[in-house]
């Protein structure tokens, strides 16, 4: 679930795709695989088609998940690129044909993906600043172990070293970064039912990855992440507009820590 004093709307986003030129970019970040990003950025795709906005889908990894694969429903998707590596043909996301669909928002999902040798960028973050820069606002979402800052914490905390990742300067260009949050129980839970990952690798990422430490840790460093972005932002939009700096006492953003259980 997205915490109700900081979740977006698809007005939100209208609102800053009226702002200015420039294409608008929503970062979704969650603790882990499973915490229900790519199904949130599905229902915001709905939600601006019913208000008439031209939005595609450029890429959905749904991973076999039949409530993901139900919710793309009728929303228009853009072909993939087929790319022959190795003797075997893979898909990756059409830049140049959703550039030439023109869409005013494109769903683009696994942010940190490393893109197969003969694509046109190496990264797919990469894809997405191609998109911003030809005017398609963009939603994407990424696991915060990803983050590139991050990487050595998540290391030390869960043992595991994750190789693709974005830069943070990717996420200081985001007009929007919003945190996709479930308890642990309920990730776990839904591990256990083979929501996230195949049967067998189900046990294995109970022991490793998904202990209820790590995850804990995790949405932590996710909860952080976004606070700490949203802070910076509220500061670049105060000197912007010569503004004095707020002063937050540090016992308000332990409440409402406490407040949403965190």
């Amino acid at each position: 679930m997205i915490s109700e004093y900081s979740r977006p709307t698809p007005e939100s986003l209208l609102a800053k795709l009226k702002e200015g030129e420039r294409a608008k970019l929503r970062v979704y970040i969650g603790a882990a695989a499973g915490v229900g990003k790519t199904y949130q950025m599905l229902e915001d795709a709905h939600q601006f088609k019913k208000q008439g906005v031209d939005i595609i889908v450029a890429f959905v990894e749904a991973h076999g998940r039949a409530e993901t694969e139900a919710l793309i429903g009728d929303l228009e998707h853009v072909p993939m690129r087929e790319i022959e590596y190795r003797g075997v043909t893979l898909r990756e996301m059409d830049v140049d044909a959703v550039i030439a669909r023109r869409p005013e928002i494109a769903i683009v999902d696994e942010l940190a993906h490393t893109n197969v040798p003969g694509s046109k960028h190496h990264k797919r973050y990469e894809d997405v600043l191609e998109l911003l820069d030809a005017g398609v606002s963009v939603i994407t979402a990424v696991n915060i172990q990803h983050i590139e800052s991050l990487n050595d914490v998540v290391a030390r905390t869960t043992g595991v070293k994750v190789r693709e990742t974005i830069p943070d300067s990717f996420l200081r260009r985001a007009d929007e970064v919003v945190n996709v949050d479930v308890s642990v129980d309920t990730l776990r839970t839904r591990l256990r039912q083979g929501k996230i990952y195949r049967v067998e690798k189900i046990e294995q990422a109970l022991t490793n990855f998904f202990r209820k430490g790590n995850l804990s840790a995790l949405r932590e460093l996710a909860l952080r992440q976004v606070a700490e972005d949203q802070a910076a932002k509220a500061q670049d939009y105060r000197e912007r507009e010569g503004l004095e700096q707020a002063v937050i006492p540090e016992k308000v953003s332990a409440s409402r820590r406490d407040r949403d259980g965190t």
